[in-house]
């Protein structure tokens, strides 16, 4: 399974989780069966670029992106491209890792997106992989 997280730099699993998913400068890319981490660019239209971040993660084969939050619209895209979204992730792309491994990140949905009508993240079922 590969995971995508947002990175504010090209180091790997010690870099910092990047809040901002569509504007950061990079991708790190985490396989979970290889235990590799790959950094692509985000090549996205947000940085100059053509396309969409998860039209760049579906090229890649990802599975699962792991960010801090996003928007509505964010999360109807990824799941249009079959790719699970949890949010909550912060600290270290690896903190965030194992984060999800155990379980502490919330699976994103269109109820608990970030709409600007309140921030309420209390709704955690399948919140686990």
């Amino acid at each position: 399974m590969k995971l995508c997280i947002p990175a504010m730099g090209e180091n790997g699993l010690e870099e910092i989780v990047g809040q901002h998913f569509g504007k950061v400068p990079y991708y790190t890319v985490y396989d979970t069966d290889t235990k590799e981490a790959t950094v692509i660019p985000n090549t996205s239209e947000h940085n100059g670029g053509t396309g969409l971040p998860p039209e760049i993660m579906d090229r890649e084969g990802v599975d699962i992106m792991l960010c801090g939050g996003l928007g509505r619209k964010a999360v109807v895209m990824f799941e249009q491209y079959g790719i699970d979204v949890f949010i909550g992730a912060n600290g270290t792309i690896r903190e965030a890792i194992n984060s999800w491994e155990a379980c502490e990140l919330t699976k994103a949905t269109q109820d608990n997106s970030c709409s600007g009508h309140g921030h309420d993240h209390s709704h955690t079922e399948g919140h686990c992989h």
